[in-house]
């Protein structure tokens, strides 16, 4: 019986790539020369830094334009509240992981009016969707991935 796990996760390593080149097109940008900005990334969690707030924003568009780059869904990225330290802004950016119960109950709701011979089931962080056959699995596929739900939602542990 075919079976999927729908859960939120990004990849840590493209999430690394994509810092990296965020660094790096920051110092090569003329509207940072000479400014201390930068990122940092830490357990889970990225820290941008800056003089101002409104270079914090600029940060911001260039790390969803590196993480589209890598192919990574910006909705994983959720800014916390400018911190003002000193001289420096801090914004720090955890990214986000695992499905919540509330929202796990929102995909099983959605699953069960679509009126497909699937069931759905919560375990943990992770939402478990069986059928008897592959196409009804995909159908539900596409219809989270055109959900407006604002998480990451990554298919795994595909199986026939």
């Amino acid at each position: 019986m075919p079976a999927m796990d729908v859960v939120c996760e990004v990849d840590e390593h493209e999430v690394s790539n994509a810092v990296d080149q965020a660094v790096r097109e920051l110092g090569t940008r003329f509207d940072f020369n000479g400014v201390d900005a930068g990122f940092e990334l830490k357990d889970g969690s990225i820290l941008m830094h800056a003089e101002e707030e409104f270079q914090l924003d600029q940060l911001m568009s260039i790390l969803r334009d590196k993480f589209a780059k890598r192919k990574l869904d910006v909705r994983a990225l959720d800014p916390g509240e400018i911190e003002a330290a000193g001289k420096t802004k801090r914004q720090p950016i955890t990214l986000k992981k695992g499905i919540d119960r509330d929202t796990a109950k929102k995909i099983t709701k959605m699953i069960k009016e679509t009126k497909l011979k699937v069931q759905s089931q919560v375990q943990g962080e992770q939402v478990r969707v069986t059928g008897k056959k592959r196409d009804d699995l995909q159908a539900v596929m596409a219809l989270l991935r055109e959900s407006d739900l604002e998480l990451p939602m990554s298919f795994t542990n595909f199986r026939d």
